[in-house]
């Protein structure tokens, strides 16, 4: 068996990191890798440290107070915070295309690299403001071509 590429290895970090999220409907999965390709940040879509998991809601429709959105931090911004290093030039490895919020916390941490595997948003108003913003800051992005990830105990 031949090796995985680093590319390979930290969208698998992220496709991992992913599987943390309790999110029943889209879980996100990111790992920040500095240019010495050593991870620096990890995170999933969750609710804030202290908000659990059974006390906030899940959903996607109704009354914007009952559903996640006003409550999940995702990935990428978790990966962001859990980090204690400076992001300039870093890549982001990212299993969903950042929404609109998450490109301004990228662009104004200096990441200056996307690698998502999914673009499930492409074309809504929010993915093209982020788009948008990304080109602006010259923070390059690029869709990872599809692999399968084997995990041997």
């Amino acid at each position: 068996m031949s090796h995985i590429s680093w590319d390979q290895y930290f969208m698998g970090v992220a496709l991992l990191s992913a599987k943390r999220s309790k999110d029943p409907n889209t879980t996100v999965g990111a790992c920040i890798v500095n240019e010495d390709k050593r991870i620096i940040g990890i995170g999933y879509n969750g609710f804030p440290r202290g908000c659990q998991d059974d006390e906030f809601p899940w959903g996607r429709e109704g009354n914007v107070l009952d559903t996640k959105y006003p409550y999940v931090v995702h990935a990428e911004a978790n990966a962001i915070l859990n980090s204690n290093q400076n992001l300039k030039g870093a890549t982001l490895y990212v299993s969903l295309f950042p929404c609109n919020e998450c490109a301004k916390l990228v662009i104004q941490t200096g990441i200056k690299h996307i690698i998502y595997m999914s673009d499930k948003y492409n074309g809504t108003d929010m993915n093209i403001a982020s788009k948008k913003m990304l080109d602006a800051a010259g923070v390059k992005y690029e869709k990872m071509p599809e692999f399968e990830v084997f995990v041997k105990c």
